[in-house]
């Protein structure tokens, strides 16, 4: 679409502007929340421009992606919702212009069952980052697990390229355009693969993860507590104490 080769172009521009540095920075700041192009097309520019500089732009951009992540998640957490459950406006704009309400609760089902490990595919492949980092927060996933699972997938996306770009110039240009995504996603697929291939060695098949799903402030209505057994019984006689009986 010409809109998105106009913003590539114009994200580009920024690559002979002195303030470049600041721009990389936000637009890694702005893409894990809502901006649409990834800031790799900055990244490879100025890693281009100033080879032996790649791994501080690598860097700058990890910091500012790290930064964005949390603001997706304060996005979901704090403006996602009214007090009564429902949609306020910035998530029916975010529904109109970003993303799709299915694709939202789509993502809801994936947190339930894989937690870290799609918080890092997200990070780590062409899949939509802002997506998942709002959704976390609207999930209510923990905030720890997920700043680490960003700080990992980004890291190893910014820093990749930059070291190949470090170590080739110009000619790894190509196939970063070309082939990235591609082995992002493959290495993606092993890593988690031989991860579940060593829970099985081990005895572990994950379901002390699957015992702890997500808590979804969506799903699970705050007015509608369940007590097992048990807490009914303790409650039951608490009561009759305080009535004398």
């Amino acid at each position: 679409m010409k809109i998105f080769r106009r913003l590539y172009n114009w994200m580009l521009s920024w690559s002979e502007s002195r303030w470049s540095l600041v721009a990389l920075f936000l637009f890694a700041l702005f893409e894990a929340s809502w901006f649409p192009l990834p800031p790799d097309i900055l990244l490879i520019a100025l890693c281009l421009g100033a080879t032996k500089k790649s791994f501080r732009f690598a860097a700058i951009c990890l910091a500012g992606s790290v930064a964005g992540a949390m603001l997706g998640y304060g996005i979901g957490f704090f403006l996602w919702q009214t007090a009564a459950g429902e949609y306020t406006s910035v998530a029916h704009f975010f529904f109109d212009h970003v993303f799709s309400e299915q694709s939202f609760r789509n993502i809801g089902d994936m947190y339930d069952k894989y937690n870290f490990w799609i918080v890092y595919t997200a990070g780590f492949t062409p899949l939509p980052f802002k997506l998942f980092t709002i959704s976390a927060g609207v999930f209510n996933i923990d905030f720890s697990m997920f700043m680490i699972a960003s700080v990992v997938a980004r890291a190893m996306r910014f820093f990749l390229i930059a070291a190949l770009i470090w170590k080739y110039g110009a000619p790894i240009k190509t196939f970063i355009d070309k082939y990235f995504n591609l082995l992002a996603s493959l290495f993606t697929v092993l890593l988690v693969g031989f991860t579940l291939l060593a829970f099985y060695i081990i005895g572990d098949s994950g379901s002390e993860s699957e015992a702890r799903p997500a808590q979804s402030r969506i799903v699970v209505p705050a007015d509608r507590p369940t007590l097992t057994s048990a807490e009914t019984l303790q409650t039951a006689d608490r009561t009759c104490d305080a009535s004398g009986l």
